[in-house]
């Protein structure tokens, strides 16, 4: 039911934007065959050249969307300032926390909101029931400071009158939080209540950071994709899918590959979608929120998944370069947006764009993948240190056991040693694919290219003896992998509390280290796979499954995490303050003395 719920609201895809946008009608675009030759362009031009082709609709509509919103943008404004000497202090804190989690900078900014919206509603808490006295303002206010301090949003850019947005989403989210009505009854109701909260923030967060940083380019790349994509996929047999329910799902599965969005940051999408006054509700959306979301929270994964998703989340994962590419143009020419129309229907202009862009990607990639191979390494380490005084001492002196000099060696070396030998064979794709990506880029920016349809089936022929065997290799290589992994831990002369300790780790780290080779795909759009590669994916997906199972289920569980937010983060942020009013009280003595 909710299912169905989203997929009828959900009839157009469209961003919100800045400014008013024409609504467009959906219209099937001319195809050929999905099996016709593709005539690949490599114009040599000359200073003076052009070569002007007409723009898919989606393209034309896609530039006009992000001209309007970037122009309206440009408005004056009361920014709000925050102290030098606070800010840098606060950045280098930010800096700690990047080496421990590890994420890109989009998510980092999100994962600050959460941290600071958790921060300041611990307190809050009451056993389970919110207190009544909490200055939305203030929250909002400090919310936004903390964001600019921690170096996630520019200082002097970001209007006050944001604040009043910001805390508009808190009023909501705390709302929900006390008037929540759940369908069922839950065995453990403190349990299910935290993890409400935590999705209710998370919720909040994805609205704070929209209003924030007014992400246009990322709206229209997603608006675009989805909507392309919905035209030339076909699902199989026909009419077995309707055309709401499957634009639904090409837009879950491009929200995952284009930008590496989470299920909760896709649900509030498909929730705004829904709600027309999603980011200001009037008091009677408000007592219907504080039924439907609870309900949506619990089917969350009937709404998310189907039986087509992998097949979607495939051809996406091979699509989201374009999208990718036409973004960093975009951002190329942010300064000056009028100018892009022209320069994408110059397929001689636009192919020295994308190939500049591809370029300074490619790089970037490699210095990322070294990056996140650095800090995915120190974060285990790092990690290692806290679990095995916190963990692993304490529950093996309870069983009668203890370290010797070799086993705590093992103990700390195996695991760093793995994740920086799974992250370090990671490569970016080879060079001869930037031609491969030219072409693919021209087929879905202009309307005289020859157009690629996609098959989905809803039931794929499976042969039951063929997939029995798999599955049972499938189960062997975890397991077995797994078991080995234990076993060496175990002749190591590791406490038996530890080697299961260890050998859930390494799952862990396993699925982290698959997370960032997916990483390394961003710019290519074949699905080859090198032998070496398909030996190493019989090996780390089995285990990276478990890995993901034990992430998942460490998130049901995140009281711990709470504790540890409110403690480690509410004295620095104290501090901050100090800093900043101090600075403020010198700055006006200072300015006494004339």
């Amino acid at each position: 039911m909710v299912e169905r719920q989203f997929s009828k609201l959900v009839t157009r895809v469209r961003f919100p934007s800045s400014a008013p946008v024409k609504p467009w009608a959906i219209r099937m675009q001319e195809t050929t065959d999905p099996h016709a030759q593709h005539t690949e362009h490599s114009p040599e031009p000359s200073e003076d050249s052009t070569d002007i082709h007409p723009l898919s609709k989606e393209m034309d509509h896609m530039l006009s969307t992000y001209t309007d919103g970037i122009q309206s943008a440009k408005k004056p404004v009361t920014p709000i300032h925050v102290d030098e000497i606070a800010s840098h202090i606060a950045k280098f804190y930010e800096q700690v926390r990047k080496v421990i989690d590890w994420k890109e900078d989009n998510v980092l900014r999100r994962s600050a909101i959460e941290r600071a919206l958790k921060r300041i509603l611990f307190p809050k808490l009451s056993g389970v029931t919110l207190k009544s006295d909490i200055d939305t303002y203030r929250v909002a206010y400090s919310v936004t400071a903390d964001l600019i301090r921690g170096g996630h949003l520019q200082n002097d850019e970001i209007p006050q009158e944001q604040v009043i947005l910001v805390e508009t989403v808190l009023k909501k989210a705390l709302y929900v939080l006390k008037h929540a009505k759940f369908p069922t009854n839950e065995l453990l109701p403190i349990k299910r209540q935290i993890n409400f909260t935590y999705f209710i923030i998370e919720l909040a967060a994805v609205d704070i950071e929209e209003i924030l940083t007014n992400p246009v380019k990322e709206r229209v790349l997603l608006e675009t994709m989805t909507q392309t994509l919905t035209e030339r996929i076909r699902i199989r047999p026909e009419d077995s899918m309707s055309a709401d329910e499957k634009k639904t799902h090409v837009f879950i599965a491009a929200s995952r590959t284009l930008f590496d969005l989470d299920d909760n940051y896709i649900l509030a999408q498909l929730m705004k979608f829904s709600y027309a006054d999603w980011l200001n509700p009037s008091p009677e959306l408000l007592e219907k929120l504080a039924t439907d979301i609870p309900t949506i929270w619990t089917e969350k994964d009937k709404v998310l998944e189907h039986a087509v998703s992998r097949q979607l989340y495939s051809i996406c994962e091979r699509i989201d370069t374009v999208y990718m590419l036409l973004g960093d143009v975009l951002d190329t020419h942010k300064e000056n947006p009028q100018k892009v129309a022209a320069i994408f229907s110059d397929k001689i202009k636009l192919t020295a764009e994308i190939t500049q862009a591809y370029n300074k990607r490619f790089l970037s990639l490699k210095s990322r993948l070294m990056r996140l191979a650095i800090f995915s390494t120190l974060s285990v380490f790092l990690s290692n240190w806290v679990t095995f005084y916190i963990v692993e001492i304490p529950l093996a002196k309870i069983f009668y056991e203890g370290f010797n000099l070799f086993a705590a060696i093992v103990d700390f070396v195996v695991p760093t040693a793995v994740m920086f030998a799974l992250v370090s064979i990671i490569r970016p794709p080879a060079e001869e694919n930037v031609t491969q990506v030219l072409s693919t880029v021209y087929q879905f920016v202009y309307d005289d290219e020859k157009k690629k349809l996609y098959d989905v089936y809803m039931k794929k022929r499976r042969n039951s003896a063929f997939m029995l065997v798999v599955g049972l290799l499938y189960l062997f290589m975890m397991f077995g992998v797994l078991g080995g992994v234990g076993y060496l831990f175990y002749i190591a002369k590791l406490p038996i509390t530890s080697v299961i300790f260890d050998t859930f780790t390494i799952a862990l780290t396993f699925f982290a280290a698959v997370g960032i080779r997916n990483k390394s795909k961003e710019l290519s759009v074949d699905d080859k796979t090198p032998v070496w590669e398909f030996l190493l994916d019989m090996l780390s997906v089995p285990i990276a499954r478990i890995g993901s199972i034990l992430a998942a289920k460490w998130k049901e569980y995140n009281i711990i995490a709470i504790v540890f937010t409110f403690l480690v983060e509410t004295p620095m942020v104290v501090v901050f303050d100090f800093i900043e009013n101090w600075s403020q009280y010198i700055k006006e003595r200072r300015a006494e003395l004339h």
